[in-house]
């Protein structure tokens, strides 16, 4: 069993930036596609940024192109989400989301579909607020 652990949430600034970290407790994070996904107050999950393994192919929802990037660190086994000029907007808890089984389709669809994801993460909370 899983258990992705994420960490790097807090309380910001608008305009300001966090580094969000994605790890495997307990073994290595072994995936087909990783995403970073996030829930704001009485709204539903979506998807932020997803990578497949296979390829350097990356999603990103239009409301954080240029402001967030996502990347793996295989020797630190850890996935990243850097966020830069975060908004009050970006308010929400983080999820990281990741899919073991094999998996063919695309890093968009990955982060379209939240069922296409075998585990989550507990989520940490990001705050953009002045």
């Amino acid at each position: 069993q899983v258990q992705l652990v994420e960490s790097g949430g807090g309380l910001v600034q608008p305009g300001g930036s966090l580094r969000l970290s994605c790890a495997a407790s307990g073994s290595t994070l072994d995936y087909y596609a990783i995403g970073w996904f996030r829930q704001a107050p009485g709204k539903e999950r979506e998807g932020v940024s997803c990578m497949l393994d296979r390829d350097e192919i990356t999603y990103y929802a239009d409301s954080v192109k240029g402001r967030f990037t996502i990347s793996r660190d295989n020797a630190e086994n850890t996935v990243y989400l850097q966020m830069n000029n975060l908004k009050t907007e970006d308010t929400a808890v983080y999820y990281c989301g990741m899919r073991a089984s094999v998996y063919l389709g695309s890093s968009d669809y990955f982060c379209a579909h939240l069922s296409s994801a075998d585990y989550w993460g507990q989520g940490t909370q990001v705050t953009v607020s002045s």
